[in-house]
C-alpha cells in the first residue's frame, strides 16, 4: 500500500478524533470540582470549559514539539500508517477507561501509543528513552506528588488564615471557583491540545519530506497556525460532550468537596499545569487534579479521602503506558498486514 494523501487525511481525522475524545475524557478534570460543590451548574461549567479550553490550546507549543521530536526516533514513524497505528492504540485505551469511569491519562496513552509502534517496528533503538524518562516519566511521577502535597499545604494555609472568620465564609469560595475552574480548563487546553498538534505536525512534516504534499506546508517541526486552530476547535467541541462518568468519580467518589476545597484543588492544579506546559512537559491533567483533590481532602482528616477509589485510579495510571503501547503495537501489526512497505 503506497503512501497517499488519503492516509495522511486518515491520520489527521483520527488525530482530531483523539483530540475530541480527550476533550470529553479530560474536560471532566477541569469542571468536576466546580460542579461537585455546586459553584456552577453543569451547563454553565461546560460552557466555561469550552471557551477556556479553546483559548488555552492556542497558547503554548512546547508540548507539541516534545511529541514531534522528543519521544521516538525519526525513522521509527516515517510513514503515515505508523502514526495512524499509534493514534488508534491511544484512542482505544482512552475510550476503554472512559467507559470504565477511570480518569486515566490521555497524555500517557498517546506517548504509549508512539512508543508501542516504535518498539514493534524498530525495537528498543526506535525510542528516545531519555526523552521519555526526562519529559514523561519523571514529570508523570513528580506532578501528582506535587499536586498532593501542594494541595495539602494550600488547604492548611487557608484554614489557618480563615480560622477566626465566620464558618459561612466558605461559601464565598464558590465565586473564587468561577475563576480557578476557568484557569484549570485554560491550563488543560494549553497542555492536552498540544499533544495532538504535535502528532498532526509530525504527520504533515513526514508528508512534506516525502513530497506527498508541498514542502512549504510543513517545512519543519514548528506548529502551524491552521493546526493550532483545528486542534483548539475540536478539543472545545469534545469538551461540550461532557464526561459525566469521570466527573462523578473525581467530583464525589474521591472525597466530598466544599467550595474552599474545590478552590484550593483547582488553583494548585492549574498552577502546575501551566508551568509544565511552558516547559514542554506532556503531563496528565488527570493525575494532577486528582492528586490535588486528595491533598486538600486529607486536611479534613486522612480517612475523608476514599483511598480505595484512589487505588483504582492509581492502577489506571500505572497501566496506561504499557497498555496503550501494547494496543498500539497490535494496531501496528494490523496496519502492516495491509501495508507491505512496513515489512
Amino acid at each position: 500500500m503506497e503512501e497517499t494523501i488519503w492516509i495522511l487525511a486518515a491520520v489527521i481525522v483520527v488525530g482530531l478524533a483523539f483530540d475530541f475524545v480527550n476533550g470529553f475524557h479530560d474536560a471532566a478534570n477541569a469542571i468536576a470540582a466546580v460542579i461537585s460543590t455546586r459553584a456552577l451548574s453543569p451547563r454553565a461549567a461546560i460552557t466555561m470549559a469550552i471557551i477556556a479550553n479553546f483559548c488555552g490550546a492556542l497558547l503554548f507549543t512546547g508540548v507539541a514539539k516534545t511529541i514531534t521530536s522528543g519521544i521516538v526516533e525519526g525513522d521509527a514513524l516515517s510513514r503515515q500508517s505508523l502514526i495512524l497505528a499509534a493514534l488508534m492504540g491511544a484512542m482505544i485505551w482512552n475510550i476503554l477507561t472512559w467507559y470504565w469511569g477511570l480518569p486515566s491519562s490521555s497524555s500517557h496513552a498517546l506517548v504509549g501509543g508512539l512508543v508501542g509502534v516504535a518498539l514493534a517496528r524498530v525495537g528498543i533503538d526506535g525510542v528516545q528513552w531519555w526523552g521519555v524518562v526526562d519529559r514523561v516519566v519523571i514529570p508523570g511521577i513528580v506532578s501528582p506528588l506535587l499536586g498532593l502535597f501542594t494541595g495539602y499545604a494550600i488547604m492548611l494555609s487557608l484554614y489557618w488564615i480563615l480560622r477566626h472568620q465566620s464558618p459561612y465564609i466558605g461559601h464565598k469560595f464558590k465565586i473564587g471557583q468561577w475563576f480557578t475552574s476557568a484557569l484549570l480548563a485554560f491550563s488543560h487546553g494549553s497542555n492536552d491540545a498540544q499533544k495532538v498538534m504535535g502528532i498532526i505536525t509530525l504527520a504533515l512534516f513526514t508528508a512534506s519530506s516525502t513530497n506527498l504534499i508541498p514542502a512549504d506546508i510543513q517545512p519543519d517541526h514548528e506548529v502551524r497556525w491552521f493546526t493550532k486552530l483545528a486542534c483548539a476547535t475540536v478539543i472545545a467541541l469534545g469538551t461540550s460532550a461532557g464526561g459525566w462518568r469521570i466527573i462523578k468519580t473525581i467530583g464525589s467518589k474521591v472525597v466530598r468537596l466544599d467550595p474552599i476545597h474545590g478552590f484550593a484543588a483547582e488553583f494548585t492544579s492549574s498552577t502546575i499545569l501551566l508551568t509544565t506546559a511552558a516547559l514542554g512537559m506532556p503531563i496528565s491533567t488527570t493525575h494532577v487534579i486528582t492528586a490535588s483533590i486528595m491533598g486538600v481532602g486529607a486536611v479534613k482528616r486522612i480517612n475523608a479521602v476514599r483511598w480505595s477509589v484512589a487505588y483504582d485510579i492509581l492502577g489506571a495510571w500505572v497501566f496506561t503506558l504499557p497498555a496503550s503501547a501494547t494496543i498500539s503495537a497490535i494496531c501496528y501489526y494490523v496496519v502492516r498486514y495491509f501495508d507491505a512497505g512496513l515489512i
